[in-house]
């Protein structure tokens, strides 16, 4: 049976109400602290105190700290006034405070919910605003290789048309040569120079003007082909044949609706198909969405999560080491992203018996919070098994 603390205190101003009440040397973790517009509770296996106020306070204004080993509230009243007594006059009623009780727990239940709803609304916004910046990204890259394309297309031509004038030139050059030669020859004739010297100089070959067949090696640009711009170009072709095939494989045979073809419905499918069990429909999900996006990090990293689970330890490795290629610059905003995929690649290196690899993941993931206990617990145990190994190795 709850024992009831009396040992508390408080006092009050005309706005606000402090209470006091101490603890039992119980840790944080197990004190369950709540109040409402007439109500405030304190339970601390095996004691609680709870008190139906004298009067009604503002909830949305008033606080409640646990420091030092006290709970202290710090209530705003809805009336402004001075008390007379903390409890209510009807505190006795059992009837009465046991719906109070129950209210109270009912407004706390809506307030989780509440608050619950607006960080998943909140995280949702974060996703949608990444997918947008990866989206926005593809864009510019897009439009930087095609305006380099055709400054190349334009360079290319010029080096064209300078080509042909220098082949005009040079045909023209011939063609007076010939001429002067042509024409001397007649001189000769006409002055009657020797026979002799006549046939030698009919006897000589005249350069003929003729035609030089130009054939180019077959590419996909329009532009000359240079040895500076081939990684560029290999990189873009690639990206392109990527596309093609993830359009190939999301279009399909057109049986796939709208919303099959939305990255972030898929990214909620997958998440939902997790928690229900279903790790291949997730994994299926996932990978669906990442053909249409392949620059997602939450993506890759949900997807680990599937395989660790199944068991496919190098394709966890594999997804994780990709979320975090695309979780660059390391910032606050991916702080959380940047851990849990640190924690699962690292078991899934464990995993494997790669201890001292596994055991960097979980030092990178410490690093982004290092007061996260189970990552500690954690890598202590890790640190058990490699100095075992090592011991049995010597």
């Amino acid at each position: 049976m709850p024992l009831s603390v009396e040992d508390y205190s408080w006092e009050d101003s005309d706005t606000t109400v402090v209470i006091t009440v101490p603890l039992k040397g119980a840790k944080t973790a197990k004190i369950d602290v709540m109040s409402s517009v007439n109500y405030v509770k304190v339970n601390n296996p095996p004691y609680i105190f709870e008190c139906m106020l004298f009067g009604s306070i503002d909830d949305n204004q008033s606080s409640a700290t646990i420091e030092n080993g006290l709970v202290t509230f710090r209530l705003k009243k809805c009336v402004p006034g001075h008390w007379d007594q903390l409890h209510s006059p009807k505190s006795a009623d059992k009837e009465l405070m046991k719906t109070i009780r129950e209210e109270a727990v009912r407004r706390a239940h809506e307030r989780a919910e509440i608050q619950e709803k607006e960080k998943s609304e909140k995280k949702r916004e974060r996703e949608k605003l990444l997918v947008q910046q990866a989206m926005r990204i593809d864009q510019e890259e897009r439009e930087r290789i095609e305006k380099q394309k055709e400054n190349e297309k334009a360079e290319a031509m010029r080096d064209l048309e300078k080509w042909k004038q220098e082949r005009r030139l040079q045909a023209l050059e011939a063609k007076k040569i010939l001429l002067q030669e042509n024409q001397k020859i007649d001189d000769t004739r006409v002055a009657g120079k020797k026979r002799k010297t006549v046939e030698a100089v009919n006897q000589e070959p005249v350069r003929e003007i003729g035609k030089i067949g130009v054939a180019f090696t077959p590419r996909v640009f329009p532009t000359a082909a240079r040895e500076s711009q081939k990684d560029q170009e290999d990189e873009w072709l690639k990206k392109q044949a990527d596309r093609r095939q993830a359009a190939s494989k999301a279009i399909g045979d057109g049986d796939f609706t709208e919303e099959e073809n939305d990255p972030i419905w898929l990214q909620d499918k997958g998440n939902s198909l997790f928690k229900s069990g279903n790790l291949l429909g997730a994994v299926n999900a996932y990978t669906h969405a990442i053909q249409l996006s392949p620059n997602l990090p939450s993506l890759h990293s949900n997807r680990a999560a599937c395989h660790l689970k199944l068991g496919n330890l190098m394709k966890c490795i594999e997804d994780a080491s990709r979320a975090l290629e695309l979780l660059t610059p390391a910032v606050q905003l991916n702080a959380a992203s940047r851990l849990k995929v640190h924690v699962r690649r690292g078991t899934a290196l464990c995993q494997l018996g790669l201890y001292v690899e596994g055991l960097m993941d979980y030092d990178a993931a410490l690093k982004i919070d290092p007061n996260n206990q189970q990552i500690i617990k954690d890598m202590d145990n890790i640190r058990v098994v490699i100095q075992g190994s090592n011991i049995e190795a010597q």
